[in-house]
């Protein structure tokens, strides 16, 4: 685990988002970008994309091929579809971030507990909302596997995916500093029914930072 050089108070953006809300920002070359727990366990799913080419894209895939491992920490870089980086990693306080869970959605809440929650708010809703209001033209097609920050998802000796209780806390981060400018699409989970935010959605905070002079 690595810890931040930079103080919130220098930050030029900060923004609370709720449980179960999106955001979307652009982050400029070199600038810096935290999302911090605030409450503990919760996760925040992510996409990543490049701001003057929208194809280009997070890539869970060669971002694993890239640095064999299944998980994000600090050093980590985030590939795009095209063999790019576009962000790194640089700074982390909860120790690993999830690259395979993927987003919830209506579907995978009826067949990962039962038939009643499909009405609950999933990740990928979210996600479709946030990308139709940075470009109305996407649609579900232009989200890919996204990273799960903070989010614990161990992998079995047998190759099985298994939802564990978090090992984030409260006040944990992860800082990014952007390769080119990007815009980071994040859905903050509202998931109800998985222990990797101890059944209750809390809210995380985001904030940039201009690079040091």
């Amino acid at each position: 685990m690595k810890e931040s050089q930079f103080l919130e108070e220098d930050a030029v953006f900060s923004e609370v988002v709720p449980a179960g809300e999106y955001w979307v920002h652009e982050i400029k070359k070199d600038q810096t970008l935290r999302i911090l727990d605030m409450e503990g366990n919760q996760a925040a799913d992510t996409l990543f994309y490049d701001s003057h080419d929208p194809l280009n894209r997070y890539s869970a895939s060669d971002t694993i091929a890239k640095q064999g491992s299944l998980y994000l920490t600090s050093g980590s870089e985030l590939i795009s579809t095209r063999g790019d980086v576009l962000a790194e990693i640089v700074a982390d306080t909860c120790g690993r971030h999830d690259t395979l869970g993927g987003a919830c959605s209506r579907e995978s809440n009826t067949m990962r507990y039962c038939h009643s929650k499909e009405h609950m708010h999933a990740c990928r809703d979210i996600f479709i909302s946030a990308i139709q209001q940075w470009q109305p033209g996407m649609d579900k097609r232009d989200i890919t596997c996204n990273i799960n920050f903070f989010m614990n998802v161990p992998v079995t000796p047998e190759g099985k995916l298994t939802f564990a209780d978090g090992i984030s806390a409260a006040g944990r981060y992860v800082e990014l500093k952007a390769h080119r400018d990007l815009v980071c699409v994040m859905s903050n989970c509202p998931q109800l029914n998985n222990p990797c935010n101890a059944y209750n959605p809390t809210p995380v905070k985001m904030f940039i930072w201009n690079s040091p002079e």
